[in-house]
């Protein structure tokens, strides 16, 4: 049988295909190389255990440094803290510190004028002159005393002893200062002990 004849019988063209398909396969396949690629179809490094262990321990590294640094900053946070109570502490044993220091030439004052001997005159200038140091001292931390004679009672800085008639001083005034009172930067620290007058 000629070849035309061969290739006009439908058996043998199905056998010419299938041939030619299984011919074109086994060219592909022997066509491949012997190794896989390094690389993956996107273009991405083909995963590995030893790329994988390598990932592990940088983290690893990554997670320890930042583990060395949050102790690190919770140490400084808790010196800062103690740093803080420290001084809060201080401040409150030592907030008079210099107020002290303004009052001891006052108390130094008062014991050269105890060991003095002298006329009575003497004395009460010595005294006049250590009232005159306090008082500086006081005003220097404003401390302001309350002297109210004359003034309109007020129960805010007052505190009423007794009620007394007075022809001096109207209702309601105070007529008699005990007691001076005195204010911390406009805080009440004591109130002035006071008669009132009540016609």
């Amino acid at each position: 049988m000629s070849e035309s004849e061969n290739n006009s019988n439908p058996d043998n063209m199905e056998n010419n295909v299938e041939n030619n398909v299984d011919n074109s396969v086994n060219n592909d396949v022997n066509n491949q190389p012997e190794e896989a690629s390094a690389e993956m179809p996107n273009g991405t490094e083909e995963v590995t255990i030893e790329s994988l262990q390598q990932k592990l321990e940088e983290a690893e590294a990554k997670a320890n440094e930042n583990w060395d640094k949050a102790l690190r900053i919770q140490a400084e946070m808790d010196n800062l803290r103690k740093r803080s109570e420290k001084q809060v502490e201080d401040a409150h044993k030592y907030a008079v510190k210099k107020f002290v220091e303004e009052i001891l030439p006052v108390a130094d004052s008062l014991e050269m004028g105890y060991a003095v001997e002298g006329e009575v005159e003497q004395i009460r200038e010595g005294i006049g002159l250590t009232m005159n140091v306090l008082k500086a001292a006081m005003e220097k931390f404003n401390v302001v005393a309350i002297d109210p004679l004359g003034e309109k009672f007020n129960p805010d800085l007052h505190q009423a002893m007794a009620m007394q008639p007075s022809e001096e001083y109207e209702n309601d005034h105070v007529s008699a200062v005990m007691q001076k009172g005195y204010t911390l930067n406009g805080r009440l620290v004591r109130p002035a002990m006071v008669m009132v007058a009540k016609n």
